[in-house]
């Protein structure tokens, strides 16, 4: 190596150096009083910066980026917190946009004079009217509130919901409404939904709660998850078994039972090709028949929504796999 690229080696290192101790002094002088060289206190009460030498105040009418409040514990933080809601999928602006309330009372709680009423009814109209741009966000507005509809009606919980939302978005931005109605891709979204987080619901209750015949129901969500490479698992009878022993105020040892029963006849290969309504419902008839408690196959049929001769016919299967040898 020459002494040339020696010597502009050591040069670069000499200038770096330079101007980090260039850049420190700086910001120190910047912490430093301009008068007295004094060092700078920031007084957040106030909103300004002063020497605590000389007293001089260098900044004021700084920005307090914190709250206006104090708080003592975790609990009166969370209380005392001032951010607005989180955002969801479950609307169509993700609730992003204002909206306003029904009620009509000012913000001390008096109700307001008939001439009031009715420009407060003309604002509501025209803030309906502006959240909605385009017939796209229309089309979402009213699915997603058919979601929400049909989840309450059969008591899904809210990730189910925020789940078929994202579900139906999916579909709109694929293109995949034109030829179906709004209702029915909207109704195989939440079933889709419910099954993906193994709280499933029989297609006859979908079919009861929504706008949309079985048929239709069906041939859409096979599209809808066909297009969107959904993952879905079969539905397991399992699954069911909760929902159907809390309706039947039965017995926790019913429903150990019962799921005894489903894996006795997994393990015999009786579950193939039968509906997972019906042997969930026939093992919860047969366990609390063993378990001394007493229950009819129509209030099970009720329950689950299926005949009772489903029922008996697969408490039979159920209970002759438990029997069989292994």
């Amino acid at each position: 190596m020459s002494d040339t690229t020696i010597r502009t080696g050591a040069e670069e290192q000499t200038s770096e150096r330079l101007r980090e101790e260039t850049e420190e002094s700086a910001s120190e002088r910047e912490q430093e009083c301009p008068e007295c060289g004094g060092r700078l206190d920031a007084d957040t009460e106030h909103g300004e910066t002063v020497c605590a030498e000389c007293g001089l105040v260098v900044e004021e009418d700084e920005i307090d980026r914190g709250p206006e409040w104090r708080a003592f514990n975790p609990s009166e933080k969370d209380e005392k917190s001032r951010v607005g809601a989180p955002t969801t999928n479950m609307m169509h602006d993700k609730g992003l946009s204002t909206n306003i309330g029904w009620q009509n009372k000012d913000a001390y709680g008096n109700s307001l004079s008939s001439n009031q009423r009715q420009k407060m009814q003309r604002l509501r109209t025209w803030n309906e009217r502006f959240r909605t741009r385009d017939s796209k966000e229309r089309n979402l507005k009213q699915a997603l509130g058919e979601i929400d509809r049909m989840a309450s009606a059969l008591g899904l919980p809210k990730t189910v919901r925020e789940t078929a939302s994202v579900i139906y978005r999916r579909a709109l931005e694929e293109n995949l409404l034109p030829g179906r109605s709004i209702e029915g891709v909207a109704t195989a979204s939440l079933y889709a939904a419910a099954r993906q987080a193994n709280t499933p619901r029989s297609l006859d209750e979908m079919t009861a709660v929504s706008r949309v015949e079985k048929m239709e129901l069906t041939r859409t969500y096979r599209y809808v998850v066909r297009e969107l490479n959904l993952e879905i698992k079969p539905a397991d009878p399992e699954s069911y078994l909760p929902r159907f022993v809390s309706d039947l105020e039965l017995s926790d040892d019913t429903e150990r039972r019962a799921r005894e029963l489903i894996v006795s006849a997994r393990d015999q290969g009786i579950l193939s090709g039968k509906s997972p309504v019906g042997l969930a419902a026939a093992a919860v008839y047969a366990a609390a028949l063993l378990t001394n408690e007493k229950v009819t196959q129509s209030e099970v049929s009720d329950v689950a929504n299926i005949s009772e001769v489903t029922i008996r016919n697969r408490y039979k299967e159920l209970l002759e796999s438990v029997d069989a040898p292994a």
